[in-house]
């Protein structure tokens, strides 16, 4: 029986994640614990330990449904984030918070803009929802802020920027990224998408919230998957203005965030001393990876979250031999990027095997 659904969502390439260990140790007959997995731009130190006591004692209530309203989480995100908590939405990740921007404005009739190189979901969420996408092409790998908003039509509802952008690691001026917010038209919704933010050193932060008190239209994503340790759990949030909060959560399924996430995030949250453990060991990790890929002549893009974009000239075959050396790289070619690879950066010594592993696989694959 053939199941009748819109041509736009049979026509969707379902989103690819970066490959886990045991898919991989199983089809190359690898051991489990001999891959390192660079992938998925997942904090390599793992769950805070503070975060792990707080989800152990959360099992206890797992009969129970979850705080829907996340009031707990809320009131200390909004504490920290000097924000009222009517401003706050709980996601399941913070594409859960993206997919609820395309619910609430894209459908058929309706445009969304984003960047070429930009985070894979924003086309999934538009082409899901039969809006039409309008990609704007890149400009040195990242977002061009003039092009996009002369791209804005007539029919756009909404704009996604990703700063830090993924896959490419380029970082908007913050100056320009403010004018650009403060000319979209106020019908446009945009969604500035900061799941890296964290990874920003001080002389690169900005304050994007400042941004959402003067813009009714501006909504800010972030995560707790990243700098926090807790992919695996599914905790991001969006901050805009209580009337597009409000709209976000009519559309919000319920119990979208789990109790044992809640607690984890919230223990997350205030261990200040697990997020400036992870900032400075990814900082001198993305230096050790960048300064010898750059030993080696490799171009790399503009690196500002915990992943290093680099070029790599036949980078499926390169990607190809990296697996079978146990190291799990990114590919990017589905992001218009067929030459490079996305690394995370990992601990000091997984970034030290993919280095050496990598100097072996081009050279392999330069005599494929």
């Amino acid at each position: 029986m053939t199941v009748h659904c819109p041509p736009h969502v049979r026509g969707i390439a379902p989103y690819q994640g970066g490959r886990p260990i045991e898919e991989v140790a199983h089809e190359l007959g690898l051991k489990p614990e001999s891959i390192i997995k660079l992938a998925s731009n997942e904090n390599p130190l793992g769950m805070p330990p503070s975060a792990r006591a707080a989800a152990e004692a959360a099992l206890a209530e797992v009969g129970r449904y979850p705080d829907g309203n996340g009031a707990a989480l809320k009131s200390a995100l909004a504490q920290r984030l000097n924000v009222p908590i009517a401003w706050l939405t709980l996601g399941n990740g913070s594409n859960d918070i993206l997919e609820l921007a395309a619910s609430l404005m894209l459908g058929p009739g309706a445009s969304c803009v984003y960047s070429q190189h930009s985070f894979a979901v924003y086309a999934l969420a538009t082409q899901a929802r039969g809006a039409r996408a309008i990609v704007v092409p890149a400009r040195d790998l990242g977002h061009d802020l003039a092009a996009m908003r002369a791209a804005v039509a007539g029919d756009t509802r909404l704009i996604y920027i990703a700063n830090p952008n993924n896959p490419t690691g380029t970082l908007l001026d913050p100056d320009a990224l403010r004018a650009f917010v403060a000319s979209v038209p106020p019908g446009v919704v945009v969604v500035l998408d900061e799941a890296y933010h964290e990874y920003l050193p001080q002389s690169a932060q900005y304050d994007s919230l400042a941004w959402v008190r003067r813009h009714p239209n501006l909504i800010v994503s972030r995560t707790f998957s990243k700098v926090y340790g807790l992919a695996g759990l599914r905790v991001g949030y969006g901050i805009a203005q209580d009337d597009m909060t409000d709209l976000l959560n009519r559309i919000r399924q319920p119990f979208n965030v789990s109790s044992v996430a809640q607690a984890a995030a919230r223990a997350a949250l205030d261990d200040v001393a697990f997020v400036r453990r992870s900032v400075e060991l990814n900082r001198l990790g993305r230096s050790q990876l960048c300064t010898a890929l750059a030993a080696m002549g490799l171009e790399l893009a503009p690196a500002h979250g915990n992943f290093v974009l680099v070029r790599v000239g036949p980078a499926a075959a390169v990607y190809q031999e990296l697996l079978k050396r146990g190291v799990i790289v990114r590919p990017v070619a589905n992001y218009g990027l067929p030459q490079w690879l996305r690394v995370t950066v990992g601990l000091p010594d997984e970034n030290t095997r993919f280095l050496q592993e990598l100097a072996a696989a081009l050279a392999t694959a330069a005599a494929i």
